[in-house]
């Protein structure tokens, strides 16, 4: 009650009457929890309470993240790689909120059968839809903007494994996690680590420990059963080591394909065997030779 007065309080001081949506989530959050409360004494469990709680969380990070996330991609491409920009808020980004929103509801109220595993889905579409207006594809150059996108894409796929968990074809919490570990985790951690580097003077870039970070949560939420395990570290490590080379394999091809486009086919169909050969030699070098290199390198 007091976090709905106090932002209430702010909304009606700067007449900022577009964030009274904000209020009313918060509001719905306050119902969630008391709704949970009260449920638990009653029943002893609280599955309605809990599930308008993460609706009211998913709803927020749909509002607020389609505010700030094609804002700072705008800002930065601006900036830094002209070309096509994020689209402006429209109609169709509040008919894909007011769907989530009905979406949510029924997930809330039966979160299984054919209606609700229907409006799950076409909710998803929609927020992949409005995630490409956002043009992040052109944002990899920057981490921090970069992992906005990979935070908000867990919104949609929430969705859809909700959508699925309908039709009882997987697992219901599969969808909560995309939710609350893929979405809320990691958007909250990349506008923590914006707003720390920016309300400090800091240069506004993802050093190697925040992209290590990063990293760590969109793992645990793909592929939570390495959370608290050294398999997470593993798994952590592996794709620090293995991103470069995405740095390579992109002007790679583009070079290959420039080849063949001379008719020089040769070196651009030989490539791939160096490249194999390279790999399976280093490969049984660190594994047999100097098994202590691969500790050294990660």
């Amino acid at each position: 009650m007091l976090l709905v007065a106090a932002c209430a309080r702010e909304v009606i001081i700067g007449k900022n009457w577009r964030n009274l949506r904000v209020i009313g989530i918060i509001v719905l959050m306050l119902a969630g929890n008391i709704a949970f409360h009260a449920e638990a004494h009653v029943r002893g469990h609280a599955e309605y309470g809990t599930r308008v709680g993460i609706a009211a969380i998913v709803l927020l990070l749909a509002l607020i993240g389609g505010r700030i996330i094609p804002s700072f991609t705008r800002n930065w491409l601006v900036r830094e790689n002209a070309g096509r920009l994020p689209e402006p808020f429209s109609y169709f980004d509040g008919a894909a909120i007011a769907v989530s929103a009905v979406a949510l509801a029924l997930w809330i109220a039966q979160p299984s059968g054919w209606l609700s595993a229907a409006t799950l889905l076409v909710a998803a579409v929609l927020n992949v839809v409005r995630l490409a207006r956002w043009a992040g594809d052109r944002t990899t150059r920057d981490r921090l903007v970069l992992i906005l996108h990979v935070g908000y894409g867990f919104v949609p796929l929430g969705f859809l494994l909700a959508g699925l968990g309908a039709l009882d074809m997987i697992v219901a919490s599969a969808a909560i996690h995309a939710w609350m570990v893929g979405a809320a985790g990691t958007l909250t951690l990349a506008v923590m680590t914006r707003a720390s580097l920016g309300h400090t003077g800091n240069a506004l870039a993802a050093s190697p420990a925040t992209q290590t970070i990063y990293l760590a949560v969109v793992i645990a939420a793909l592929a939570p059963g390495f959370s608290g395990q050294q398999s997470l570290q593993l798994a952590v490590d592996n794709a620090r080591l293995m991103l470069p080379y995405l740095a390579f394999a992109g002007p790679t091809a583009v070079m290959m394909a420039l080849l063949n486009a001379q008719g020089r086919f040769a070196l651009a169909a030989f490539s791939p065997l160096l490249f194999n050969v390279a790999l399976i030699s280093v490969i049984g070098i660190l594994i047999f030779g100097q098994p202590d290199a691969v500790n050294t390198i990660l």
